[in-house]
């Protein structure tokens, strides 16, 4: 592998990379169905593969990202190679559709980034990261007729003295008014019980930073998205971190919350959690870790 397109999937160290490579390779193919393998420079290791000019040369490349199923796939298998080789070895994962040309701007990328690659490989060290997402839940109707009730009309009809069903207006406003006061009171559960979550967690964990909220048309789910967190955590302190996700999950009827992971560091790479994450994302849009959305090339 000298010539050609390179697809970069992520950088570790040189020491690591026999292994890595020999990960990726045995089990993961890369986003053409290609082998992944590492390439040497300055003490550290890029992941990648051979890919076709037609798909991944500038101009096709800028063309395929504006087609979403291919982006998702594309997404999927590059947070799968990163995520493979990270169950092994410390990972800094590179920004989705990071092309380079030949073996050589491979090298220019290390070289350009060696600084902050071998920080941010010391500091995760022996480091992972955990999503959590929290959902206002949908409310159980009460009453054994509830669920086929419809929903009431958000007013009488203009010009009658009363309101549907023989209810009086003064009636019907005053369950309205109820109603109004119950979704209140369930938004207000639902946020502070995020916080508490939050606040828990972060306790617990090295590091943590918020995202913005899930958006239902790309996630797929139509709860109100109250919760959008990644956490690091050590290793070894995993299980206890999923076990308090897991307590904290029963603590209110008016929140729904989801755990996943472990995966690479995607999150955290950045020195500072209010920095930008140079170098991150195939994650947590739809959760290819939502991350469809980082696009760049390089060399």
């Amino acid at each position: 592998m000298t010539e050609g397109l390179r697809y970069a999937y992520a950088v570790v160290r040189d020491t690591d990379a026999p292994q890595a490579a020999r990960t990726a390779l045995e089990r993961v193919p890369g986003v053409a169905g290609e082998p992944v393998v590492a390439v040497r420079h300055l003490g550290l290791a890029v992941l990648a593969g051979t890919v076709p000019a037609e798909d991944f040369d500038e101009g096709p490349l800028r063309q395929r990202l504006d087609d979403m199923a291919w982006l998702e796939r594309v997404a999927r298998t590059h947070q799968r190679v990163v995520d493979t080789v990270g169950a092994e070895s410390c990972v800094i994962p590179v920004r989705l559709a990071t092309v380079c040309q030949g073996e050589e701007g491979l090298r220019r990328m290390l070289a350009a980034g060696r600084e902050r690659f071998a920080s941010a490989l010391d500091r995760l060290e022996g480091r992972v990261e955990w999503g959590v997402k929290a959902y206002a839940a949908t409310p159980v109707p009460e009453g054994p007729s509830a669920a086929q009730e419809p929903p009431a009309p958000e007013g009488p009809p203009a010009g009658t003295p009363s309101a549907p069903g023989g209810m009086s207006g003064r009636d019907y406003l005053r369950r309205r008014k109820a109603q109004r006061q119950a979704t209140e009171r369930r938004w207000g559960d639902t946020e502070e019980g995020a916080r508490l979550v939050h606040d828990t967690l972060s306790g617990l964990a090295e590091r943590a930073r918020l995202h913005p909220p899930q958006d239902p048309r790309l996630s797929g789910v139509s709860d109100r998205n109250v919760l959008n967190a990644a956490y690091l955590v050590r290793r070894e302190d995993s299980a206890a971190f999923a076990e308090r996700v897991g307590e904290l999950a029963g603590r209110t009827a008016a929140l729904r919350v989801e755990l996943t992971g472990p995966w690479a560091p995607y999150s955290f790479t950045a020195p500072d959690e209010t920095d930008a994450p140079d170098e991150t994302d195939a994650r947590d849009g739809t959760d290819a870790r939502d991350g469809a959305e980082s696009t760049g090339a390089e060399g």
